[in-house]
This record gives C-alpha cells, sequence and structure tokens, in this order.
C-alpha cells in the first residue's frame, strides 16, 4: 500500500471494456486509487464499488446508442451487393467517427471534471486508444499512458511504435490470410497496405481536427500514439502469427481467462442432465443476442441433428422448431462452461475474449465472425487446425451440422486445441500479472523512456537510410567520375608522347 499510485483509465466501450476491467479491479485490488472516466451513457461501462467513476455528459440518450449497436449486430445479417455493403460501410464509419469525436468534445467542455482530472496529480493513464480519445487527453494532461488494445486499424499501432510490419508475410487486417501466403495472396496483402489508409482517413480525421484544436499546435495521430510508453497487446503468439514486436510492446492474450467459478445450481442442472454427450456453447458476443428468423430457424435445425445439449445465449423470438436439446437463455457464464469437462464444442462469433476462453480450455471451435477483425481471428483458428469457419450470410443448416460433427467427433480438433492450449499455458508469468506489472512500471517511474527506439526521431528518409544511400552514391559516381577523368588525362599524355616519339625525322641536306 505504501507504493500505491493513483491511475486515470480512459476506456473503450463493448467487449474491448471486459479485459480492461480484470486490470483495473486487480490494481485496485493492490491499492492503488483508480479514477474512470466514462460518458453518461455506454454499453457495459456501468458504476463500479471498486474504483471511482467520473462521467460526463454526451449528445445522445442511452436509448439511441442502444439502438446504434443493435443495428450493427442486425446489418451482419444483410446480403447486400458489393455497392451497397461499402456504401454501409462508410456511412457506419461516418456514425462512429461523428459520435465519438463529439464524445471526447463533451469530455474536454466539462469544465468541473477537466479541473478535477488535472488538480489530481496522477501518475499515469490507461487506456483503449482504438478511439483517440485517450490519447489526446494523456497529451492534454501530460501524463505516461500506457495503451491496452486489440490492435488499431491500418497497422497504426506498429506505424506508430516504430515496429517493422514487412506486408510478404504479415497479413493485414480484412485479409484473411495467414502467414505463409501465395503469390496471390501476397499482392492482394501490398495492396491491402495502400488502400488501408483510405476507411482510416475517414475514421480518424475528425480526432485529428479535434486534436489539433484542443491542443492548439499541428500534431498528427500518429504523433499522438508514438508518446505511449507501453504498449500491452490483447494476444499472443499462440493466437497471432509470429512477427517483429518492439521492446515496448507486451503481449498478454488470455488475460480474460480468470480464475474458473462453480456454476450455478440452474447451470449445474443443465449440463448434468447431458449425459455422456455433454454440452455445446453457443455465443455470438454481447453485441449480438438476436438475428433474423430465418437465420434462427436455419441454425435451431442444425442444433437438432446432434446428441449434445446446446446452451444458446439468444434474446430474440423464440424459433417454431426448438427441438428438445436446446436451452435459450438470455446470459451464460462463458467461461465457466467452457471449462467444465463436459463441454464438447464452441459455437461463436470469432471476437478475441471468446477465442482466447476457447484456447485456455481446449474446446474446439465452430466459428460464425460478424464483422471487424472477427474474419481474421477465425482465419487464424481455422489455419491452426482448431475450428471450422462458417460464412453467416451464406452457411445452411447442413453446413452448420456438419461442422459441429466435425470439431465434436473429429479427434484432430480436440488434439489441435489441446495443444494450442498447453502452449498457451505454459508461461513464466500469467498475463494478468505481466499487465498489472507494466502499468505500476509507467507509474513508479513516470513512463519507460529507455523502452523508446531512436527511430522516432527519425524522418522517412533518415529511417530508411535514403540520405546515406545518396551520399554514398554520389560519393561512388564522383570517384568514378575522377577516376574516368584521370584516365582519360593519362591516356591523352601517353598517346601523345607516343605520337610525338614515333613522329618521323627529316634529313638535313646540304
Amino acid at each position: 500500500l505504501a507504493e500505491a499510485g493513483k491511475l486515470l483509465v480512459v476506456p473503450q466501450d463493448g467487449s474491448h471494456w471486459l479485459s480492461m476491467r480484470v486490470v483495473v479491479e486487480k490494481l485496485w485490488e493492490r491499492g492503488h486509487d483508480i479514477i474512470a472516466v466514462i460518458p453518461e451513457a455506454s454499453l457495459l461501462m456501468k458504476s463500479s464499488e471498486n474504483f471511482t467513476i467520473k462521467t460526463y455528459s454526451v449528445p445522445y440518450t442511452q436509448e439511441s446508442l442502444d439502438r446504434y449497436y443493435h443495428s450493427i449486430g442486425k446489418d451482419c445479417f444483410l446480403d447486400l451487393p458489393l455497392l451497397e455493403k461499402i456504401t454501409v460501410l462508410l456511412k457506419n464509419i461516418s456514425v462512429v467517427t461523428t459520435m465519438f469525436s463529439s464524445t471526447c468534445r463533451h469530455l474536454f467542455h466539462d469544465e468541473e471534471l477537466m479541473k478535477y482530472l488535472r488538480d489530481s496529480n496522477f501518475d499515469a493513464i490507461l487506456m483503449d486508444p482504438v478511439l483517440p480519445c485517450g490519447p489526446i487527453v494523456a497529451e492534454f494532461l501530460s501524463l505516461p499512458s500506457v495503451y491496452f488494445l486489440r490492435g488499431l486499424p491500418c497497422g497504426l499501432d506498429y506505424s506508430a511504435a516504430q515496429c517493422p510490419n514487412p506486408s510478404s508475410y504479415v497479413p493485414k487486417v480484412f485479409s484473411y490470410s495467414s502467414d505463409h501466403m501465395t503469390f496471390t495472396e501476397r499482392v492482394n496483402n501490398f495492396l491491402l497496405g495502400f488502400l488501408e489508409h483510405i476507411p482510416c482517413y475517414l475514421l480518424y480525421s475528425k480526432y485529428e481536427n479535434l486534436a489539433r484544436e484542443l491542443l492548439q499546435r499541428d500534431v498528427t495521430l500518429l504523433e499522438l500514439f508514438s508518446t505511449a510508453s507501453v504498449w500491452l497487446m490483447r494476444y499472443d503468439f499462440i493466437f497471432e502469427y509470429p512477427r517483429p514486436i518492439m521492446p515496448n510492446m507486451f503481449y498478454v492474450g488470455g488475460i480474460n481467462c480468470m480464475q474458473k467459478k462453480r456454476l450455478s445450481k440452474e447451470f449445474e442442472a443443465i449440463v448434468n442432465a447431458s449425459g455422456e454427450h455433454g454440452i455445446v456453447v453457443f455465443s455470438l458476443g454481447s453485441m449480438v443476442s438476436e438475428i433474423p428468423m430465418e437465420k434462427a430457424i436455419e441454425i435451431t435445425k442444425a442444433l437438432g441433428t446432434i446428441p449434445q445439449t446446446v446452451l444458446w445465449r439468444y434474446t430474440g423470438e423464440v424459433p417454431p422448431n426448438l427441438p428438445k436439446n436446446i436451452k435459450l437463455v438470455k446470459w451464460l457464464p462463458q467461461n465457466d462452461l467452457l471449462a467444465h469437462p463436459k463441454t464438447r464444442a464452441f459455437i461463436t462469433h470469432g471476437g478475441s475474449h471468446g477465442i482466447y476462453e476457447g484456447i485456455c480450455n481446449a474446446v474446439p471451435m465452430v466459428l460464425m465472425p460478424l464483422f471487424g477483425d472477427q474474419m481474421d481471428n477465425a482465419k487464424r483458428i481455422e489455419s491452426r487446425g482448431a475450428g471450422m469457419t462458417l460464412n453467416i450470410l451464406e452457411m445452411t443448416s447442413k453446413d452448420i451440422s456438419d461442422a459441429l460433427h466435425a470439431v465434436i467427433n473429429d479427434k484432430k480438433y480436440k488434439e489441435n486445441i489441446k495443444r494450442l492450449s498447453d502452449l498457451h499455458l505454459d508461461r513464466p508469468i500469467h498475463p494478468l500479472d505481466l499487465a498489472v506489472y507494466w502499468v505500476e512500471f509507467v507509474m513508479r517511474h513516470k513512463g519507460a523512456p529507455h523502452l523508446r527506439p531512436a527511430a522516432h526521431e527519425l524522418n522517412w528518409i533518415q529511417y530508411h537510410s535514403l540520405d546515406v544511400i545518396a551520399f554514398l552514391l554520389a560519393v561512388v559516381l564522383l570517384s568514378l567520375f575522377i577516376s574516368l577523368k584521370c584516365c582519360l588525362f593519362c591516356c591523352r599524355r601517353c598517346f601523345r608522347k607516343k605520337g610525338k616519339t614515333s613522329r618521323p625525322t627529316k634529313s638535313k641536306t646540304h
């Protein structure tokens, strides 16, 4: 307690908060004074008994926010032509940037709260920078920052950390490739590296303008991101493909695989009643708990073909063909159910939290990715033989049934996920303890400048040594030019002397 400090937390809503909350609560248990700043209207960031929460007003209501998140889940099931998909994507990006950049603006316009933050003398700030209000706050308050994230769009996290990001074997987001790419996939990956900057500009341009306005100087978001003292990345190389990282980047994948708890009597009774066949856990994440009836009927038809009891987190209208082996629940203790020895398979949307819970508990997966990085997450699990991926728009009841029978009955899926689980759990320190250590390290030392590479002080020309190459090339060319001139001079001198000696002398006549 004598070493306890004061930490400011600027979290991101949705599933991002679920794992950050675990770290924050652990820090609170260790005696630190935690102040979390959140908007009045939020999806999952609610009040806490363990640490202090400061709220600020926002230009939208809780009802409109709920409708927005509900629409994201609903749009995933729309089978639209490519042009309409792009239109919907651009519309969603516009809504996100307008809504959440205005949220950030309202935070800074809350004079009483900002005065409180300035006067509180925080040791550091912990944030998820995917929507970059946190980095602006950190720069405004001159606080050392710890980033806690799954990743940033367009590879901005690696660009900001000055980390090598070669497109030859590091797949870009939305490439749906593994790290062993064919020539065609490498071409696609290379082109994606150029095209991905367009949606990134649309997503972050308003934040960049806001940062310039609030900080009253010319600044880019890349510069703001680059000030991070430590990057805590919510994955590890059991799940992520091997790639270069920087000294201030630490992988804390599986941080949400907490100590398992005993099931409640209600769920314990369902699991015990499943008999020798066991259970299947089915959840499409915190944002999608109901789906179109047509798709729900297809899914229930498939689930009825397996002997296992299916626990399905679902709040929509009950399908008319619901078989007896399906139990619909509005909420389920996902990690505790996956840890139960009777769990045979996990049907998931491919969010990183669910995937790590599947890996931690060695449960093979059927993946139904919906949006964001979920397609890439599913590809990583499928490429390691630990699960099967289905297209949510095109899958039929037969596809679902075949995938379930495969991951449940084919031993290779269980063996592969068990191998991944053993590798993931064989580590010198738990990812939660690692995350807590580095947050406290930054708090104690007011940052981690010794981990910051000198590359941050170089411009693009210096970083790629183009000035050195140009200098050496100039030296070589000058040397060649001088050598050529010397050779030509010597040749002219030699031939001139030779010409003089070989000239015939005239005989003298008297």
